[in-house]
């Protein structure tokens, strides 16, 4: 079974430069994931001695404010396709 339409980039070509929207919001989508549960995992190890506890409760922050950036990564895919294509995004896959 080969990719779908939705599986593929969405790709514009504007003279030499391209635009490839779908790639680079799925990368941001991973790399945001990666560091969230990196914050959660300093975090936790933090916790375990009394003198770096201040340090874990800060990372448990920036982690909780990472998690909130999330859908809005998801929200800027969906706005940026609807202006270049004048169409919805598929709703099936969100980053």
């Amino acid at each position: 079974m080969g990719p779908t339409a939705h599986d593929r980039p969405l790709t514009f070509t504007i003279g030499r430069e391209e635009l490839v929207v779908r790639q680079r919001y799925e990368v941001l989508s991973i790399v945001n994931d990666i560091l969230v549960a990196l914050w959660f995992v300093i975090g936790s190890v933090l916790f375990f001695h009394e003198a770096t506890t201040y340090a874990g409760t800060w990372l448990f922050l920036v982690g909780s404010i990472e998690l909130m950036i999330r859908p809005l990564i998801r929200l800027a895919r969906r706005v940026h396709l609807r202006r270049i294509t004048g169409a919805p995004p598929e709703a099936g896959h969100d980053f």
